[in-house]
């Protein structure tokens, strides 16, 4: 028998509501305005401190529930003063139970709690909701045979979760390094001598031009059809190259449309944020397919991937940055894109640094290889024996 099945075995378990157990007490009201600045973390509606006070009204262990907005039922651990805002506390009664045992099983209620989430505006999660939420509480008639339980299951958990929260940081570091030398070795390979290349603007006629997209809307889609690319994917959607689409239209809709061809350079030239603007990715693709408004194609007789991975350089974005226009949505049009000069080396030479930037993106950007699927794969480790130390039978 394993160490969890001697820890589970034959254990009586009483299931009881969080409101009989715990303390569930609303937050204090404050803003921006009205908090004095210090170093006491205020709990709002998000994943992270909304800002800092001079004051606190919570202290020592407490788990606070994150009230309002997108991230309504948030649950957060903290063993330090904290000022609960728009929010609320969740707070064990230290006779029955022991404040990580009700973090890692509200945890494994994270989903359930989030589904809380009530109001058409803004969505809210209440105390009095959560309340009913039952916990499992071993050996209820043997008190501090409970709590020694319930911390055997806690350092468990715990363990896990440094375990995992050191590897992550690990790879995480390792992942930021891959990240830093994959940016460096890209403008280095596009820092090509200007005495044996030439830089050409991309509209020189003897390389390429810019044709707008149009006429595509999202109610355009269609289940199957032709190919199309609307502009918002581009940031949500797709990486550097692609040889399928998400989205289709039909073949009427597209026999009026504006057509990319395959090597051709889809580009977003609307954007909220300066540094995504002008976003791109080459179509690789055998078919045509349709490319929306505040989009724009590039057709060119370059290496696609050469002239994809050049927007991602800092070269390119140094020059683009003069050509931003807008307020609050932020764009480039496709006569000012033609003006930024591009280094045109060999045939040769282009696929040369494609392939090369090919294993870095992979390396560094897939999420089925490499290190962002060993993260994953540490977090469900621990997502897996926190829900078996934390199923009993009801």
């Amino acid at each position: 028998m394993s160490y969890l099945e001697k820890l589970l075995n034959g254990i009586k378990v009483e299931w009881k509501p969080l409101g009989e157990v715990t303390e569930l007490k609303r937050g204090t009201t404050i803003t921006a305005k009205t908090k004095i600045d210090g170093n006491i973390p205020v709990i709002s509606g998000g994943q992270k401190p909304a800002y800092y006070n001079s004051v606190h009204n919570r202290d020592g262990e407490t788990i606070t529930v994150a009230g309002s907005g997108a991230y309504a039922g948030f649950v957060m651990y903290w063993n330090e003063p904290i000022f609960v805002s728009d929010a609320f506390s969740v707070i064990p009664y230290p006779s029955v139970l022991n404040t990580r045992y009700v973090y890692h099983f509200l945890l494994n209620n994270q989903t359930w709690i989030h589904n809380l989430q009530k109001g058409s505006g803004v969505p809210h999660v209440y105390a009095k909701d959560l309340a009913n939420l039952t916990i499992p509480i071993p050996c209820p008639d043997n008190p501090k045979k409970s709590l020694e339980i319930q911390q055997k299951i806690v350092a468990i958990l715990d363990s896990f979760t440094e375990l995992t929260a050191e590897l992550t940081a690990e790879l995480t570091a390792e992942l930021t390094a891959r990240k830093m030398q994959y940016s460096y070795y890209r403008e280095k390979l596009y820092s090509l001598d200007k005495n044996k290349v030439q830089y050409l603007p991309l509209g020189n006629e003897n390389i390429g031009k810019f044709i707008r997209g149009g006429g595509l809307q999202k109610k355009d889609f269609t289940e199957t059809g032709v190919g199309c690319i609307h502009y918002g994917q581009i940031y949500t959607y797709y990486g550097t190259y692609t040889d399928k689409t998400k989205s289709f239209v039909s073949e009427e809709f597209a026999k009026k449309a504006r057509m990319a061809k395959c090597g051709d350079l889809v580009i977003a030239t609307t954007s909220e944020t300066d540094e995504d603007v002008c976003k791109a990715l080459a179509w690789l693709g055998d078919e045509e397919i349709a490319v929306s408004s505040d989009a724009c194609f590039y057709r060119h007789n370059l290496n696609p991937k050469y002239v994809a991975y050049f927007f991602q350089t800092e070269q390119f974005q140094k020059q683009k940055r003069p050509f931003i226009t807008g307020t609050k949505v932020r764009r480039v049009n496709a006569d000012d894109l033609a003006k930024i000069k591009i280094p045109v080396p060999s045939k040769e030479e282009q696929e040369r640094i494609a392939t090369i930037l090919d294993n870095f993106d992979t390396l560094t950007n897939s999420l089925s290889k490499g290190l962002p699927k060993e993260i994953e794969l540490r977090k469900k480790q621990y997502e897996y024996y926190r829900d078996l130390l934390l199923t009993f039978n009801k």
